[in-house]
């Protein structure tokens, strides 16, 4: 069963924003993409950088320290498409987003 956690109000992430939230100690990248939000692992595959931190561009974040792309999504990467982050699920309830971390 999936264990969903309060993460952030809807009115916290405006259409086009991002931020890092923690679910139960993992860090977490939360975006709104046109109202709909999404979740990926923090990390990126690269050399770690915090994705949540990253310039988001319709539904592609990129990588604030060197410029890897992810699909916000799908967590594939848009340039090479045998890299993936991990994806987490989002549910929103009234203005209340959580996350579900496996």
């Amino acid at each position: 069963m999936d264990n969903f956690v309060k993460v952030a109000d809807t009115s916290d992430l405006k259409p086009g924003e991002n931020k890092v939230v923690n679910v139960n100690g993992t860090e977490v990248a939360l975006f709104n993409v046109d109202g709909e939000f999404f979740a990926i692992s923090n990390t990126c595959l690269h050399r770690g950088g915090p994705l949540g931190e990253g310039f988001l561009e319709s539904d592609v974040v990129t990588c604030p320290w060197h410029g890897w792309k992810f699909n916000v999504k799908t967590g594939v990467s848009p340039v090479v498409p045998t890299a993936k982050v991990q994806t987490y699920q989002v549910k929103v309830e009234g203005s209340d987003v959580f996350v579900a971390v496996d």
